[in-house]
C-alpha cells in the first residue's frame, strides 16, 4: 500500500467552496472514465458548476478537507446522522491513502457523536473502497440525473457500540 503523502485533515471554510468544487469535477472526469461515459460524467459533474447550489449543499454536511502543503489533497462530506455524501480525491492524489485517511477522521467524529451505523450511496468506482472499509451493499440502485442513468450501490456499515 502507497503511504498517503503529509497531509492535514481539517474542517472545511467557506473559502474553500471554489477549490473543492474544482476538485469535485476533475476527479469525477478523470477518475471515473472507466466506469461511466463522458455523457454520464457530464451529468453527475459539470463543467460549469453552480457555486450558490454547492454551498447550500455543504451547507448542510460536515465536511473535512485535505491539505498536502497549500495544495487540497481530497475532501469529505457527511450528515451528522451517518450518511456519508461525498469522498472525493484529487486526481494526482488517487491512490495515496488520502481518501481512507478522510473517512476514518470522519468515522471517528460520528462515532464520538453516537452513530451507530453508517450508510452511503457508493458509484461503481467507489464501491471497493467502502467494502475495503467494512461497509456491505445493500441493493443496486439505478438513478437518473440530468436525464441520464447511473448504477450505484447503496451500502451499509454498522459501527461497534
Amino acid at each position: 500500500m502507497t503511504t498517503a503523502p503529509s497531509i492535514t485533515i481539517r474542517k472545511y471554510r467557506i473559502k474553500d467552496l471554489s477549490p473543492v468544487v474544482r476538485l469535485f469535477t476533475d476527479s469525477v472526469h478523470e477518475l471515473t472514465a472507466a466506469a461511466y461515459d463522458e455523457t454520464q460524467r457530464y451529468a453527475w459533474a459539470s463543467r460549469t458548476p453552480n457555486l450558490d447550489t454547492w454551498q447550500d449543499r455543504f451547507a448542510s454536511l460536515e465536511t473535512l478537507v485535505a491539505e498536502d502543503g497549500e495544495a487540497l489533497a481530497g475532501f469529505i462530506s457527511y450528515e451528522p446522522s451517518g450518511a456519508i455524501d461525498l469522498v472525493f480525491t484529487a486526481p494526482n492524489y488517487a491512490r495515496q491513502g488520502i481518501a481512507s485517511a478522510l473517512y476514518e477522521e470522519a468515522e471517528q467524529q460520528l462515532q464520538a457523536k453516537g452513530a451507530k451505523e453508517l450508510q452511503t450511496e457508493a458509484s461503481v468506482i467507489a464501491r471497493p473502497f467502502f467494502e475495503k472499509h467494512g461497509f456491505e451493499v445493500l441493493e443496486e440502485q439505478q438513478v437518473t440525473m440530468k436525464g441520464v442513468q447511473f448504477l450505484r450501490f447503496k451500502m451499509r456499515k454498522k459501527l461497534q457500540g
